[in-house]
């Protein structure tokens, strides 16, 4: 039996999603001005577009869209098995078996992974934040949004899931163990700090540890040119760059948060070239939206999910609903990147594209279509 062992990194509060469905309202169309676009097709490369000579040249609302089809890294892997890893809770758990698995979490970016190591046919079911075209046919194992359903998992036999604390209730994990299927909890944070470490996490207990190797290093080398990219349309004065802030909006629930140092949103705004506000004025983890903190940061760009636009009756909503933030130079200049839900946050393989596709929107918002 081959033993693999992983040290988590350090597990960041995650704000508790579990039955806050997407549910869009009509907010009506506002009318677009210079930069701005409702169309969803996927951003051109970065090194293809031309960007504004000011980066706050701009007014009006972009909807950021990755080009993300699935590229297994390896064709079809033949898991070495069973391996015993320990996951990110300090669990030990064996596999046997990896004919039939279920890889859930907040942002879809496990089952992504999955997809990515070429052992998309194996998977049996889904969460709500799998949504690409090659998963999206399988049967959803999530319910009222992101809760996890006990007999919908259990009617499909899974041999393996790999999950996080990112879904609930944590019951139904605890009673998919006491059934007898492996779980391996991987850690719940997302950020350009622990895209490997993700992607092993996913790999080594599907006894893949070499085609996960073979896609942390394409991920590496694609970010890496991306960055590379965006470092040359990014103003190098820290001072020139664009004030910038993630809003986590579910309106039909009342919920308004901005996310600041440690939620991922932070290594996001730092990968595309913004200046993050939450850094400067000490907002931490994810927090309950203030006019205080919305007055302190005075963000020049507002990063959002487009479910949560949505949910708030697009940006004319949002702005009535927060007034303070129509005070902003942001809402002055109506200037939001939005981008789907299962995408902006996630991480992991098709990091990539997600921050090209911002970084197009941010910089070049002309050259969305």
């Amino acid at each position: 039996m081959r033993s693999v062992r992983w040290v988590a990194p350090t597990l960041v509060g995650v704000l508790a999603l579990a039955g806050c469905g997407i549910s869009a309202q009509d907010g009506g169309s506002p009318e677009r001005t210079a930069g701005a676009s409702t169309r969803t097709s996927a951003a051109p490369d970065l090194a293809d577009v031309s960007p504004l000579g000011d980066v706050r040249d701009w007014d009006g609302e972009v909807t950021a869209v990755a080009d993300t089809p699935v590229d297994p890294v390896v064709g079809d892997p033949d898991p070495d098995l069973p391996v015993t890893v320990t996951d990110a809770q300090g669990t030990e758990v064996t596999v046997t078996d990896s004919s039939r698995i279920l890889a859930l979490d907040v942002y879809g970016t496990l089952s992504r992974t999955v997809f990515e190591l070429g052992l998309g046919d194996r998977l049996v079911g889904r969460d709500v934040s799998t949504e690409f075209p090659e998963a999206k046919g399988l049967p959803l194992v999530t319910q009222n949004g992101h809760e996890l359903n006990a007999e919908s998992i259990l009617a499909l036999d899974p041999t393996v899931i790999i999950t996080d604390t990112s879904l609930g209730p944590w019951d139904v994990i605890l009673q998919m163990r006491d059934a007898g299927i492996p779980v391996v909890v991987v850690d719940s944070h997302r950020g350009l700090d622990n895209v490997d470490d993700l992607i092993h996490e996913v790999a080594d207990p599907l006894g893949v540890p070499a085609a996960g190797d073979a896609l942390a290093k394409r991920t590496d080398r694609q970010v890496d040119a991306v960055t590379a990219e965006i470092a040359k349309v990014a103003p190098s004065d820290p001072d020139q760059r664009l004030r910038t802030v993630f809003l986590y909006v579910r309106g039909q629930s009342g919920v308004y948060y901005m996310f600041g140092e440690g939620s991922g949103a932070d290594s996001l705004i730092d990968a595309i070239g913004g200046y993050d506000v939450a850094q400067e004025i000490g907002w931490n983890g994810m927090k309950p939206l203030t006019d205080e903190g919305l007055i302190a940061a005075q963000p020049d760009l507002v990063l959002m999910m487009t479910g949560g636009l949505e949910s708030a009756g697009g940006v004319d909503g949002l702005l009535k609903r927060l007034p303070a933030l129509a005070q902003t130079p942001a809402g002055q200049h109506r200037r939001f990147v939005a981008m789907d839900d299962s995408q902006i946050l996630g991480f992991g393989p098709i990091t990539a594209s997600v921050l090209n596709a911002l970084a197009v929107a941010t910089y070049a918002p002309g050259s969305v279509s």
